[in-house]
């Protein structure tokens, strides 16, 4: 078994590095910034909508892992919330640590503060990449999972300029695409008249500077909706990525999730309307903390692949999370990065590649966001399995499953239980 090297470190790079471990690889994992997670720092929700059904295809895949560390750290199980059902909602303080050190367990060589900055190809193979002028890593196999939001140029050139977010660029240096850097034409996504790039949909609040009575009920509940006066509706719904929150219940109304800090379910709310919502008049922002003005923007740097997850042009760089597609959150950051290194691994001794059939929504989001197929759709769509085009796909199609047995016969009958953990 050979080597594999993931860069990038948010929830589709830690499935990534966790998935070629545990088929055999010897994986070093890198991340740019101090934590591993990325926006998964800040982000928190799963299991809503058909994300569930691919919870429970994953599991019964075997490589359902990360969504078992994810109950570890969960605050609230089946939220409702508008357009959300059976949703969950973990603790963003304290996912990091049990992440890691579930990484570390399976044998996963994680390196923090470690930026990639360039790279070396012979022919149409990666042999290294390079950290600075000091340090040069050569590896069999690479993953890129660097996601498509940052540096702080994009975000300035298409959004509201650096909004402070936990990407951190100005601290760790802008994000760094190992396939740009081999040459891969990368592809941009599109928003509202005819901008590049879809902003990040939700802000967090801090707990302690919002009304008591709130507080109490937001973790009571796991939620708190708040209805908005027209004058205060400010939320501009078509800039979001999260397009299964782009409904008219979160203009009408202040959706606040409990994840640790109050999750506030839009891009951005300009702070002295924000603090005219009752129970908000103190309100101060956690992340983004010039939440008031912009947000981060996103998928600005999407790879050609095909649906086993292996860039094109590149005989050894797989991709998964937002650099396989306009694919939008956690869950489907770990599909698609358990099914890059779990090829990953294959690849560096020679087996044969998995490709999910689309009997399985798993294997049907992956060929669906295929950035190949975008001549067939627009570049502003984005895709999750918790809502707009996609979700009703899944419905349309028979996918949205939320029993585990029969979830677990459909991948029985494809031939793929525990497929990931052989």
């Amino acid at each position: 078994m050979g080597s594999v090297l993931v860069i990038g470190a948010g929830w589709a790079g830690c499935a990534a590095a966790l998935a070629a471990a545990r088929r055999g690889a010897e994986v070093t994992l890198l991340e740019r910034t101090d934590q591993l997670l990325g926006t998964g720092l800040v982000g928190g929700i799963y299991r809503n909508n058909g994300r569930l059904t691919a919870l429970l295809e994953a599991e019964a895949l075997g490589c359902g892992q990360l969504f078992e560390v994810m109950d570890q750290a969960a605050r609230h199980k089946d939220v409702e919330f508008p357009g959300h059902s059976h949703a969950a909602l973990y603790d963003v303080g304290q996912i990091e640590f049990w992440v890691r050190r579930h990484l570390l367990a399976a044998g996963v060589q994680v390196r923090t503060s470690a930026r990639v900055t360039d790279v070396r190809i012979k022919e149409d193979r990666l042999t290294q990449v390079e950290l600075g002028e000091a340090e040069s890593i050569t590896a069999d196999i690479f993953v890129d999972t660097t996601g498509s939001a940052g540096g702080i140029h994009n975000c300035g050139r298409f959004g509201n300029g650096c909004a402070m977010c936990v990407i951190r660029c100005p601290s760790f240096g802008p994000r760094v695409s190992v396939a740009a850097k081999a040459g891969v034409l990368e592809i941009m996504g599109m928003r509202g008249e005819g901008r590049p790039g879809s902003m990040s949909g939700s802000c967090k609040l801090c707990k302690d500077s919002l009304d008591p009575a709130l507080v109490k009920k937001l973790e009571t509940n796991g939620v708190v909706v708040i209805p908005l006066p027209a004058v205060l509706r400010h939320a501009e719904l078509e800039n979001k990525a999260c397009q299964q929150y782009n409904l008219p219940a979160f203009k009408e109304n202040l959706v606040l999730l409990d994840t640790g800090h109050a999750k506030m379910m839009s891009s951005y709310f300009p702070l002295d309307l924000l603090q005219q919502i009752p129970g908000l008049s103190q309100a101060r922002y956690v992340d983004p903390y010039a939440g008031g003005m912009g947000n981060s923007i996103r998928f600005t740097a999407v790879a050609p692949r095909d649906n086993r997850l292996k860039v094109d042009g590149l005989d050894n760089l797989f991709c998964a999370g937002e650099k396989a597609g306009f694919l939008v959150g956690h869950t489907e950051a770990v599909v698609t990065g358990s099914l890059a290194g779990f090829n990953a691994a294959a690849k560096s001794d020679g087996s044969k590649l998995l490709t999910l059939p689309d009997s399985l929504a798993c294997g049907d989001i992956i060929a669906y966001s295929n950035p190949n197929r975008q001549k067939e759709r627009p570049r502003m769509q984005r895709i999750t399995f918790s809502g707009a085009e996609y979700f009703a796909r899944m419905q349309k199609r028979g996918l949205y499953l939320t029993d585990r047995d029969t979830v677990q016969g459909r991948v029985k009958e494809a031939g793929l239980i525990n497929i990931f953990s052989k």
